[in-house]
């Protein structure tokens, strides 16, 4: 097993075009060809303690949550605490990976986890109610990008689908020769000059044809127009090229819409929040009365404010982060969207262990640990 094993294995668990434009995904430092020969660490965060960690177990990777390259960095001294960490990972032979926002927007992922101790769920990996994206993934495949249509008689379909397909076209998933014909009549009249396969110039003729629809990528429809001419039987085929619009994926994207099987109190749903990630405290704020129960729930872990009007929009009767500023808890509060804040890391740390067994089935053989030394930066009294 090399770095690049464990990358492909991590885009497969988390697949970077699920994060945020935004965000620092991805490996951010090391080589793709060094072989993997020690631990594999998840965490957090990238701090000194867990570097320090990650040396004595001799890691020959760290998977870190929240990418500890953020800013474009000019050099890599010892010069700053964040440049220090970087450059002593690279002199041990680390390689750094952060999935961030797509492991958030992934199905099963840290949003999905923390759903699931909300909805108070007694089955592991299962959400007891009704859970969708805030904000669904749109996903436009590469072979999907437009549609290119034409019309062609009847006898010429089959010489004219399978020349699209040498080109490209019609190619869906694991699937090639996608097409889809529906039968009609067509009509034209050749002027001076033209040479019509079907009738004379100067006279118009009805034909039976088929209009025959493939998809298509961008890049290959150049080449896939061009053959279609090629061998279409027609002087000047008709063809009609459709972008098409990416597919919103409802279990996949930011932040989740909960629908609890059984409303709840918010008391109680704090309750769960504090055993769900193991905290002894938690803050909310009340719009509605601490007796009225609710259903209708926004989920984002981490820092979710910017997801708040979204979530109350969508009709959530509570909103769940990790913090928001006094400014943005009064913005929910004036809507009239009750605020449960569970602080940043807490609501994030918990799906951890998952995602260490996760790779570890993707990588058979590779030793993947949970740090010890992570932890909540903020201390409360």
């Amino acid at each position: 097993m090399t770095i690049q094993t464990l990358v492909e294995a991590m885009q497969r668990i988390a697949p970077p075009e699920y994060a945020e434009n935004w965000d620092k995904v991805g490996l951010l430092a090391g080589d793709r060809s060094r072989p993997i020969t020690g631990p594999i660490l998840v965490t957090i965060d990238f701090t000194e303690a867990v570097l320090a960690e990650a040396i004595a177990l001799k890691a020959s990777a760290v998977i870190a949550y929240h990418p500890p390259i953020w800013e474009p960095l000019t050099r890599i001294t010892d010069a700053t605490p964040r440049q220090r960490f970087i450059l002593r990972a690279l002199e041990a032979g680390m390689a750094i990976y952060s999935p961030h926002t797509a492991l958030d927007a992934v199905q099963g992922g840290v949003t999905d986890w923390l759903a699931e101790g909300l909805s108070g769920s007694t089955e592991a990996g299962k959400i007891a109610g009704d859970c969708r994206a805030l904000t669904p993934h749109a996903h436009l495949p590469s072979t999907q990008q437009v549609k290119i249509v034409t019309f062609v008689p009847t006898e010429a379909e089959e010489q004219v689908r399978g020349a699209l397909a040498t080109a490209g076209a019609g190619i869906i998933g694991g699937y090639q020769l996608c097409s889809f014909s529906s039968s009609g009549t067509g009509t034209f009249m050749g002027g001076e000059g033209t040479k019509p396969t079907v009738g004379q110039p100067g006279r118009v003729e009805h034909v039976s044809e088929h209009r025959l629809e493939m998809v298509c990528s961008k890049q290959g429809l150049a080449l896939a127009i061009e053959t279609l001419r090629r061998f279409h039987p027609y002087e000047e085929p008709a063809i009609d090229v459709y972008d098409l619009a990416a597919q919103p994926r409802r279990t996949i994207g930011s932040g989740r819409r909960l629908v609890l099987d059984k409303p709840v109190t918010m008391a109680e749903l704090a309750q769960r929040l504090k055993g769900w990630i193991h905290r002894d405290r938690v803050r909310f704020a009340l719009a509605t009365p601490t007796d009225v129960p609710v259903k209708f729930i926004g989920v984002v872990p981490g820092a979710g404010a910017s997801l708040s009007k979204l979530a109350r929009s969508e009709g959530c009767e509570v909103f769940v982060t990790g913090e928001m500023s006094h400014h943005d808890v009064m913005g929910a509060l004036h809507a009239g969207m009750n605020v449960l804040l569970g602080n940043h890391t807490s609501t994030e740390r918990g799906f951890l262990p998952r995602l260490a067994q996760r790779l570890s089935v993707a990588m058979p053989g590779a030793t993947v640990l949970v740090s010890k030394a992570d932890k909540d930066p903020l201390v409360t009294v």
